[in-house]
């Protein structure tokens, strides 16, 4: 009789674990099923999301291309200014050399070398890149690159 007893509590007990379950089951499927505009109000939030991540990103690529850009050319002309004083140098070794003082050769290649120099400054002038003229002057803050955006020599 006992054995009886226990094997129908057991069954109820079954059963109800069962009935749980499947009560579960339907609570977890009504939770699945939302409502329509609950779910298009949820895909159009995703999607002004994700428009203005791409628009952010954008924004940034766009930052770094131009800073880019603008490093990369600030670097060469920074670079190329070198050119201007060893064309001085140049011309200034040239005029003191002994040997060749006062000839025609000298005279020709000091001119070249003025039109070559002449060429590059108006290169550097064509990228707003201008020569500050600093010797026995007081220096003009108002003439820096942060100021006015050009950079100069």
């Amino acid at each position: 009789m006992e054995k009886e007893q226990n094997s129908k509590t057991e069954e109820k007990t079954n059963n109800k674990t069962e009935s749980d379950k499947i009560s579960d089951d339907k609570e977890k499927k009504g939770e699945a099923e939302t409502k329509p505009e609950d779910k298009i109000k949820e895909l159009e939030e995703k999607l002004t999301r994700t428009l203005a991540e791409m628009e952010n990103q954008r924004r940034r690529f766009e930052k770094e291309k131009d800073d880019a850009f603008e490093y990369g050319g600030f670097s060469f002309a920074k670079e190329s200014l070198n050119l201007i004083d060893n064309f001085d140098r140049a011309r200034q070794s040239l005029e003191n050399d002994e040997k060749i003082k006062g000839s025609h050769v000298l005279k020709k290649t000091l001119e070249h070398l003025d039109i070559v120099k002449k060429d590059l400054i108006s290169i550097f002038k064509k990228n707003n890149i201008e020569e500050i003229v600093a010797v026995n002057q007081k220096l003009n803050p108002k003439l820096t690159p942060s100021n006015d955006g050009n950079r100069r020599w």
